[in-house]
């Protein structure tokens, strides 16, 4: 697949880095933005298969990223995107993610670093999959909940699956994260749904969307 990108970030050394980054890898960086604005006109007019792009960005350096971020989900569905944060943020993302998953990502900055990391959420997402930083999956899944209880019941596997579900892993990537077989796999994804009182989903991005709104309520950044 033959991507095409655009990236928003008002710092341009990282914007260079990441672009040079993505062209190194046969990705075509068809566009740069220094802000929201220049984001959606840079979409609106290449039409891109990826927008990356930072949740802070200016004026005001508060949510203009996620802002435009929902325009492009609205306007150009079939532009995916992925959002950065140098910090983690999660109840104005989770704004965005309620709106559906698919080809929907959000990763800390710090994950730049791990380049394999960063690029496998990248494609992912880009394919329509979902990438949620794992850092963020974490606070989700511990911060206090309206249903404490069913969480507490899960066991630690459990949990491990449900962390892994979060970030958007199928279950070929939690097998193989896990060590597990498919059939091991089949068996927690289902123990953690019931525990939890959700309808099993028949595929990753609903299933990924189902967890989400069920631990979304109550998110506070």
């Amino acid at each position: 697949m033959n991507l095409r990108v655009v990236l928003a970030d008002d710092s341009a050394v990282l914007r260079e880095g990441i672009a040079g980054l993505l062209r190194d890898e046969g990705i075509e960086v068809v566009g740069q933005a220094a802000d929201g604005q220049g984001l959606l006109q840079l979409v609106g007019e290449h039409h891109p298969d990826l927008a990356v792009v930072d949740i802070r960005m200016p004026p005001t350096h508060t949510t203009e990223g996620i802002d435009a971020a929902l325009t492009v989900r609205r306007c150009f569905p079939g532009t995916a995107v992925l959002l950065l944060s140098q910090y983690v943020e999660t109840e104005n993302v989770m704004n965005v993610f309620a709106g559906g998953t698919a080809g929907l990502g959000y990763l800390l900055k710090d994950r730049l670093s791990d380049i394999d990391g960063f690029l496998g959420s990248l494609h992912r997402v880009a394919a329509g999959g979902t990438a949620l930083d794992p850092d963020v999956a974490g606070r989700l899944i511990s911060r206090p909940h309206r249903d404490r209880v069913a969480l507490d019941d899960l066991s630690s596997r459990e949990r491990e699956v449900l962390t892994l579900m979060v970030e958007g892993c199928s279950n070929r990537m939690i097998g193989a994260a896990l060590s597990l077989g498919e059939r091991s796999v089949d068996v927690l994804v289902r123990a953690v749904f019931d525990k939890l009182g959700l309808p099993p989903e028949p595929d990753d991005h609903h299933r990924v969307g189902a967890v989400l709104a069920y631990l979304g309520p109550t998110v506070r950044s």
